[in-house]
Order: structure tokens, then sequence, then C-alpha cells
């Protein structure tokens, strides 16, 4: 009876990781090997890049939002708070997205709570 080596799940999986690495640099686009580690750290980088997106855009709002704030004549963190304590319920997103596009309603919004 032959010997059974399995070439054909062999080149599959190695044809699957080799996808995955399409556009990769040097070897490890092409060999299985040096493919497979740089998934190991690529999936790493992407897990992480998908938490860090989320931070980096609550940051940019902060930032918007105060630098509208100012040009209304209060700080982010008084704004933030008198919001709050006015049962505003405005997220940041909103909010920065108010200040960049319609200045006159978030300078409504800011006469509100002031």
């Amino acid at each position: 009876m032959p010997r059974a080596k399995g070439g054909v799940l062999t080149a599959k999986k190695r044809k699957k990781v080799l996808k995955y690495t399409k556009g990769f640099r040097w070897d490890r686009k092409t060999k299985k090997r040096a493919a497979t580690e740089a998934l190991l750290h690529a999936w790493t980088h992407a897990f992480r890049g998908r938490k860090q997106k989320k931070r980096d855009y609550r940051t940019l709002w902060n930032v918007k939002i105060n630098a509208a704030a100012r040009e209304n004549g209060v700080k982010y963190s008084v704004l933030i708070n008198k919001l709050k304590k006015a049962n505003v319920k405005l997220d940041r997103k909103i909010l920065a997205d108010l200040a960049r596009n319609n200045p006159e309603i978030f300078a409504k919004v800011v006469a509100k709570v002031k």
C-alpha cells in the first residue's frame, strides 16, 4: 500500500496562510514559516489597533469640543460638567460634529447650559 503524505491538505494550509500575507515584504509573503510568524505579529497589531482607534477618535472629539467651547468662553471640563448637570444627552461625537460643521448650533447648546 502506498504511503499517504497529505500533500493536498498541506498545500491547502500553506495557500491559506500565504493568501493572508499577500502584500507583505521580503520572504514573508512566499515562505510559510516566515508568513506564519508575520501573521502572528500582524494580527496582534491589528487587534490592538482596533482598540487604539476608539481612543484616538475620542481624543480628537475632545480637542474639537474644547476648541469650540473656548471660542464661546467656556472650558471643556466646565462645559461637559454643565451638560451633565443640565441633563443634555449629546455625546462627544455629536458635540464635536456640531462644533465643526454647525458652530451656531453649538453656540446655542453652550448658551443653554451656561
